[in-house]
């Protein structure tokens, strides 16, 4: 049976990267930290970012939000070459990043750490109402049953509450990918069910999520592809369903396996 081409259209669409980099180099002095890296984001699929502890996952993405400036290569993000000079850029573009250390402020409650430095209103006035129902729509449209209330003080949230807190600001913005950063890190078992729950369905809803993880148990449940950075190489950007953890774990560890090669494409 033939398919659509309505459907043929939409999943073509879905398989077009929303964005891509080319090349990507970067110098900080004479340590060079990437090495003509690219990379493929897609919406609607969650990308997972692994590699070895400064194999440089964090210049990476802070060269994606625009915290440095990449020194070569292409920055093309649905189907436009364009310049990331500052994180505003990115941010403009629909790019969030929600990073380890989650920049919460345990003093204010879930509506105003979500609308921290980005406050509705006109000047000298907050609108307190309209800020707390697109909280809760924004959580709401993300599924979150763990808090009770917006009003809740975040100091009092758990861990697993407050990376919701910090994931839901990422996308009350109209984002169109978020870059989550060990989203998981130090959390138990149940509070890290949820959050991989609320991973999947950012990339249910149409968005490129990229996710950075050192558990490969994390990696395994709710990526649809996995790209390896190995010394400032991406050695691998591969679907979920072709590789195997321990393929994964060799790729991470040496940058090479039997199946994917080296980074300069020979087979060992």
């Amino acid at each position: 049976m033939s398919v659509p081409a309505t459907e043929q259209a939409t999943r073509a669409a879905a398989d077009e990267p929303l964005l891509s980099l080319r090349g990507i180099q970067k110098s900080f002095g004479a340590v060079h930290v990437l090495r003509g890296v690219d990379l493929d984001v897609r919406p609607g699929q969650v990308t997972a970012l692994v590699g070895d502890n400064g194999a440089g996952k964090s210049t990476l993405i802070k060269g994606i939000a625009g915290i440095h400036g990449f020194d070569e290569g292409e920055y093309v993000f649905d189907g436009k070459p364009v310049k990331v000079h500052g994180p505003k850029d990115a941010n403009d573009l629909g790019i969030e990043v929600v990073y380890q250390d989650l920049a919460l402020c345990d003093n204010l409650d879930v509506v105003d750490n979500m609308f921290l430095g980005r406050e509705l209103g006109p000047k000298l006035r907050l609108d307190d109402t309209a800020m707390e129902l697109k909280a809760r729509e924004t959580l709401d449209g993300l599924s979150v049953r763990t808090l009770k209330s917006v009003r809740t003080q975040v100091a009092s949230l758990s861990g697993g509450q407050r990376q919701t807190v910090a994931i839901a600001r990422a996308v009350l913005w109209n984002s169109r990918i978020v870059i989550l950063d060990e989203p998981t890190a130090a959390l138990g078992v149940a509070q890290t069910e949820q959050v991989l729950l609320l991973v999947r369905r950012l990339a249910d809803r149409g968005l490129g999520v990229v996710l950075i993880s050192h558990n490969l148990n994390d990696v395994f449940e709710v990526a649809d592809d996995i790209a390896v950075l190995y010394l400032g190489q991406l050695v691998a950007q591969v679907r979920r369903d072709d590789v195997t953890r321990g393929e994964v774990v060799e790729l991470i560890t040496t940058g090479s396996s039997e199946k994917h090669g080296t980074p300069n494409g020979e087979v060992r």
